[in-house]
């Protein structure tokens, strides 16, 4: 299935070409000196138009889904996770809390009818917990695959499935192709698709709008921003995974048979994506 690829023009810049040109005819007109305070009454006018970023927020999210958690929230574009795009999470090791960060967010997402899917996941959900978290078992699909080329199309074929409201993935392999890929393929779909990466990937290329690192600190989970279409949060911000009433203390357990998408070979009961999302 080929995707069109978008392009790696600067994120920051203005959208709605009127507005946009409005805005320069504006500041041409009066004379702004860009080291001063705009004071004009006609460039504040424009600058409130919804069309108009500034550098110093964060760029608008049209279909942002609350985290569940205020001080993430405050930093996340459209305060909360892009209903619409990938994230990429850096996670040091897995059992830190990566999931129950997520459980909000689902819960949001299944309450509107739609389904949630994970893609080789390196752990077996637990499901008692999750089903006390509110998330319905029924709308809740594991999959689980023989190759890496199989994860790659089973996660795209999720992240633009109409019925898909959120779609997990461990991929231990991809380029840069593919994850722009499944970036289009999430902008399409509509689908907040969330790519679980190692550390050691934090200088490689993304197309995902949004990258973060977590870490265990302190007994709670630390997350650093670090990319975002806004301004840079040079800070981690400590969550309490645990503060969610009804937060299950172990949703995820480890399990032996991990397929390739991540670190292990599927030792047990390996079949084809194709198979398992028909």
């Amino acid at each position: 299935m080929s995707a069109a690829v978008p392009s790696q023009g600067a994120n920051c810049a203005p959208s709605g070409g009127s507005a946009a040109a409005a805005l320069a005819n504006a500041t041409a007109s009066v004379g702004v000196n860009h080291t001063r305070a705009i004071t004009s009454p006609v460039v504040t006018a424009l600058l409130a138009h919804p069309a108009i970023w500034r550098g110093d927020d964060c760029a608008p999210e049209p279909a942002a889904v609350s985290s569940g958690f205020a001080r993430l929230d405050a930093v996340l574009p459209g305060r909360g996770w892009p209903g619409a795009a990938l994230t990429e999470m850096l996670l040091e090791r897995e059992g830190i809390g990566e999931i129950r960060l997520m459980l909000p967010a689902l819960a949001q997402l299944q309450a509107q009818g739609r389904d949630i899917v994970w893609i080789a996941p390196p752990y077996r959900p637990y499901a008692p917990a999750l089903a006390a978290a509110g998330l319905d078992l029924a709308r809740f699909l594991i999959v689980r695959c023989a190759t890496s080329q199989d994860t790659l199309w089973a996660y795209e074929q999720a992240l633009r499935a109409p019925e898909c409201g959120a779609a997990f993935a461990w991929l231990a392999q991809h380029d840069e192709r593919s994850l722009r890929r499944l970036q289009v393929a999430a902008r399409e779909g509509r689908t907040w698709g969330v790519l679980w990466r190692r550390p050691g990937q934090r200088g490689s290329a993304t197309a995902a709008p949004l990258r973060l690192a977590l870490a265990p600190r302190d007994g709670r989970l630390a997350v650093s921003v670090l990319k975002r279409r806004g301004a840079e949060l040079p800070q981690s911000i400590l969550i309490d995974v645990d503060a969610v009433p009804g937060a299950p203390a172990r949703p995820a357990i480890p399990d032996a048979r991990t397929s390739t998408g991540w670190d292990h070979a599927d030792r047990a009961h390996p079949f084809r994506a194709r198979q398992a999302v028909q």
